[in-house]
Parts: structure tokens; C-alpha cells; sequence
């Protein structure tokens, strides 16, 4: 008896490719600065990042990811953050206010696929949000130039209590480590991962090769100078957002820690058998790098990345900013000079064209002199002479 095979019907499934939207997998984490660590070109980033400030969003185009959905909203009207619109200029999608929910129903690593304002894994709806365009980022950072006179006075409030409770800054500084590294009358580098960063860094080379700074990198300033080809000599920081790699690159470690002593940071360091040294001090990292560096006899500070303007302020968005101003006070304006002013009024002692016109030039008078002085007659007469030879030799060869 023959078989009977039943014929069934042919199912086309339909190729996640081949659906509407930007596919990828999914990386999820609250705070953007550790998501960034593990980004993957194409990956699809879920953040809860209210106001997300310029460096973030640099760091998740750097990461090359397919589109961002934001939990909460990019741009909350406080003050006109750039964050959206580097993204969007960057052509990177983003839905904003996907609802804290998202976080519930994905885990890492599960590829999804956003299709206009609706995130799906497979057939089923994740989410849902505000698609984000050129336009309505343009009339969000309108309508949040508003709320820049609320966000200085609270800023300058800040700063006023930071001063009141803190004030002892100002006279007696902080309580540096004891570093190998000497600082006493030399240029310094510190490196924060900031505004133009890597752009400040690139128009400093010329600097750097002449003058050799030391290079203070304060946490992920570390990976930053390490990208740009060099190789800190301190880093300082919570060590929060530093690679392993910069942290077991050879620089001395200064973590900064709380003023009553303790340091969260310490941890991470004693789990990679590293050796570090302990900063207790009020402000950020920043501050103390900036501090430490002045108190060590530094000649010169340049700052990379630092928050210098009002639009770097604000954009971070935290009070403990408020120290910035008393340790710019602390520096003084004659010491702490920002890499964006450096690289305007530096240049090279001698460039590149202005060195091949000199040889040029030398060249010129010394044929000039040849031609004019009977030595350079029979130099031209041996020269012609030698060129006859070489052309009758090429001659007998063809």
C-alpha cells in the first residue's frame, strides 16, 4: 500500500525585517550614563530620563543606537535642554512619556520594534508614546526658554545655602591625598566628559605635544582622554561612570567621598585589587579635581568639558552644581583657563606651511646662488653632463 502524505497548507511568516519601523533589541536601564556602558550599534535604548541634557545624548548617539523611548518626558519645560534635538539632528527616533509600564513589560535583550509611536515585541503593544519631530522639540525648547529666569534663581538660591553651609571652602579648600604625581608649577589638564569634549581635546593637541600637561581625568574624562590617545596620570571621581579600562590604565585613583568619610566608590576599586586614595569633600568630582589640582601648586588649569556656561549649568540639572561658583572663586581666573579659549589663541610656534615655505625659500636663494657664481656654472655643466649620461645609457637599454 502506497503512503498517503497530506498535503498542508504553506504558512508565510512575515520577517520582523520586513515590518514597518526600526527593529533591534532592547536595552533597558533608569539611569542613562550606565545604559551608554552597554549599548550595541542598533540596539533600541529605553531611558526614564526627565530633561535629557546634551552629554547623554551624545553618549546614545555615539552608541549608534536605532531610536530612543524615554519613559518620561525629553523635555519637561524647565529650561531648554538640547538633549531631543541632538537626537533628532542625529535622525535617531525618539517617544517620549512611554509610561514608567514599559520597564514592567520588557526584559533585556528582547528584540522589539518600534513602529512610529508604538513599541511592539512581536504582535503585542508595549507601549505607547509621543513621537518626537525637528518641529515639536523646536516648540517645546520655545516654550521652556520661560522657565530659564525660575531655574537661575533657584540655582543662585542654591548656591547661597551651598555657601552658607559650605563656606569654609573657600579659605581652607580640601583635605588633598598625598600623590606621587607632582603638580608644582606645571600645566594641568583635567578632562570631564562635557560639551565638545572630544572636539575641545582635538583642537588641543598642538598644546598638549608642546607643553605636556598632566592629565587629570575626572571619571569617564578618563575613557575620554583614552580614546583621544593619552593616558591620564590621575583620575578622581565616584567611579561611577569610568571603564574598567580606565581605571586599571596606570593612573593614580582619587575617589571622591562624601565629606563624613564615605565613598560608594570604593568598592568597585578594592573588587579590581586597585590602589586608591580618599578625597572627602562637598561639590562634585569635578570641583575636587579642579581643587586638588590648584592646591598641588598647579601653574596652569585647563578644563576640558567643564561646566563653565549657564547652558551647561542648567543641563545638568542638579543642586550640588551650586559648588561650582565657589570653586571657580577658590581657582581664580588667572589659573583655571577653559580648552575652548586655549585652542582660539594657541597656535604652533612655526606650522606646517610656514616651514615648507621656508625651505622653499632656501632652495630658491641656493640655486639663485648657484646661477650667479662661477662655481654654480660648472655644478650646471656637471649636472647636464651626468644627464646626457643617464640618457644615453636609458637609450642603449630600449
Amino acid at each position: 500500500m502506497m503512503a498517503q502524505f497530506l498535503k498542508l497548507p504553506i504558512v508565510h511568516r512575515t520577517r520582523l525585517d520586513d515590518l514597518p519601523g526600526v527593529t533591534g533589541p532592547a536595552r533597558l536601564d533608569r539611569r542613562t550614563k550606565n545604559l551608554t556602558k552597554r549599548l550595541s550599534p542598533g540596539d533600541i535604548a529605553i531611558i526614564d530620563h526627565e530633561d535629557l541634557d546634551w552629554v547623554s545624548a551624545d553618549a546614545l548617539i555615539k552608541s549608534q543606537v536605532a531610536a530612543v523611548v524615554n519613559a518620561t518626558a525629553s523635555i519637561s519645560g524647565r529650561y531648554p535642554n538640547h538633549g531631543p534635538q541632538l537626537l533628532i539632528e542625529a535622525g535617531i527616533p525618539l517617544v517620549d512619556e512611554a509610561g514608567p509600564d514599559v520597564f514592567g513589560g520588557l526584559s533585556e535583550g528582547m528584540v522589539v520594534r518600534l513602529d512610529g509611536e508604538t513599541l511592539y515585541f512581536g504582535d503585542e503593544v508595549i507601549a505607547k508614546g509621543r513621537l518626537q519631530t525637528a518641529e515639536s522639540v523646536a516648540a517645546s525648547m520655545a516654550d521652556a526658554k520661560a522657565g530659564v529666569a525660575a531655574q537661575l534663581q533657584a540655582f543662585v538660591a542654591n548656591t547661597l545655602e551651598y555657601m552658607n553651609r559650605e563656606g569654609g571652602l573657600l579659605v581652607d579648600g580640601i583635605a588633598a591625598p598625598d600623590l606621587r604625581t607632582r603638580f608644582e608649577g606645571k600645566h594641568v589638564l583635567v578632562v570631564v566628559r562635557g560639551y565638545h569634549h572630544r572636539e575641545d581635546l582635538a583642537a588641543l593637541r598642538s598644546y598638549i605635544r608642546e607643553f605636556k600637561p598632566l592629565m587629570v581625568g575626572v571619571d569617564g574624562g578618563a575613557d575620554a582622554l583614552l580614546e583621544a590617545g593619552y593616558k591620564p596620570h590621575v583620575i578622581v571621581g565616584d567611579m561611577d561612570s569610568v571603564s574598567d579600562r580606565g581605571l586599571q590604565c596606570g593612573a593614580e585613583l582619587v575617589v571622591h567621598a562624601y565629606p563624613d568619610g564615605e565613598a560608594p566608590g570604593l568598592a568597585r576599586i578594592q573588587r579590581l585589587g586597585l590602589p586608591a586614595l580618599l578625597c572627602p569633600a562637598a561639590g562634585t568630582s569635578e570641583d575636587v579635581a579642579l581643587l586638588l589640582a590648584d592646591q598641588k601648586g598647579a601653574s596652569l588649569i585647563v578644563a576640558v568639558g567643564a561646566h563653565l556656561s549657564l547652558d551647561e549649568l542648567l543641563d545638568k540639572g542638579r543642586a550640588g552644581h551650586s559648588s561650582t561658583l565657589l570653586t571657580r572663586l577658590r581657582v581664580g581666573g588667572g589659573k583655571l583657563v577653559d580648552a575652548k579659549g586655549v585652542s582660539r589663541l594657541y597656535r604652533t610656534r612655526v606650522s606646517g606651511w610656514a616651514l615648507m615655505m621656508l625651505v622653499l625659500a632656501a632652495l630658491a636663494t641656493m640655486l639663485v646662488a648657484l646661477a650667479v657664481s662661477p662655481a654654480g656654472v660648472i655644478v650646471f655643466r656637471y649636472l647636464i653632463t651626468q644627464w646626457d649620461v643617464v640618457k644615453f645609457w636609458l637609450t642603449g637599454l630600449l
